[in-house]
């Protein structure tokens, strides 16, 4: 982020720079719109986005064309802070996202909000269905398929389990 050139005039310096930070905010900004939400739930990115931010917000001082990116990314930062965790709502029924070795996870693709993934479907007495929703589906488009899969939308509430292992 702090890269300058050992050659050059002042003002050359000051140019490269200046894009060199450009850049920088640009791929921040650019990886936080798509992975904020994975983001908001890893304390490492949110303390990284936060001193990046006030770094950024230092540098506007001294670098006074830098400002025209500083509101974009305060907005980025406070957004995938201030988002409610899925961990916070009321569960009922558990869903289970389970990994599939298909060839692109083999390859380590990145993923698509078209691409799909499967879902175990615990219910109260013991059973359990499987279901099939794009990544990209809401927490309501989740709970429709799975009330269309057991005949019944009744009493539906997700929930989120995770571990470190």
């Amino acid at each position: 982020y702090h890269a300058q050139p050992s050659q050059g005039t002042e003002q050359e310096k000051m140019d490269y720079a200046l894009n060199n930070k450009r850049r920088v905010i640009r791929l921040v900004l650019q990886w936080a719109a798509l992975y904020g939400d994975l983001l908001q739930e890893d304390e490492v990115a949110m303390a990284f986005l936060e001193e990046f931010y006030v770094s950024v917000s230092d540098d506007t001082r001294m670098i006074a064309a830098l400002k025209e990116q500083l509101p974009e990314l305060e907005k980025i930062v406070k957004q995938i802070s201030e988002e409610p965790k899925a961990s916070q709502k009321k569960h009922k029924v558990l869903l289970q996202l389970f990994n599939t070795s298909d060839d692109r996870a083999q390859k380590r693709q990145p993923i698509r909000g078209s691409d799909e993934v499967l879902f175990k479907v615990y219910c109260v007495d013991q059973t359990y269905t499987t279901i099939r929703v794009p990544v990209s589906s809401s927490v309501k488009e989740v709970i429709s398929a799975v009330a269309d899969k057991l005949g019944s939308g009744e009493g539906l509430i997700i929930v989120k389990m995770s571990s470190g292992g």
